[in-house]
């Protein structure tokens, strides 16, 4: 059930992040959930607030991803494009 739960939190904060960088109409569903999950894990890795699927969601650890998210995205978009939003 944990795995589901961040699969969920995942594709909300990536959806988020393109919505924050104002790439929502350049990518689907599945890329928003792949850079959620990815921005997540590389936020909560390096911030130190890495959690594990065990345990639930905070606060803390949503705007860990948000932020590792938004992160993300403009790296992928600095790389596609040579330039951030």
């Amino acid at each position: 059930m944990g795995i589901l739960i961040w699969l969920i939190v995942g594709g909300v904060c990536g959806w988020l992040a393109s919505m924050v960088m104002r790439t929502d109409a350049q990518q689907g569903v599945f890329l928003n959930i792949i850079v959620g999950i990815v921005g997540a894990a590389i936020a909560g890795y390096l911030l130190g607030g890495a959690a594990s699927l065990n345990n639930g969601i905070t606060v803390q650890s949503f705007l860990y991803s948000l932020i590792g998210a938004v992160v993300l995205l403009a790296i992928v978009n600095l790389v596609r494009r040579g330039s951030v939003r």
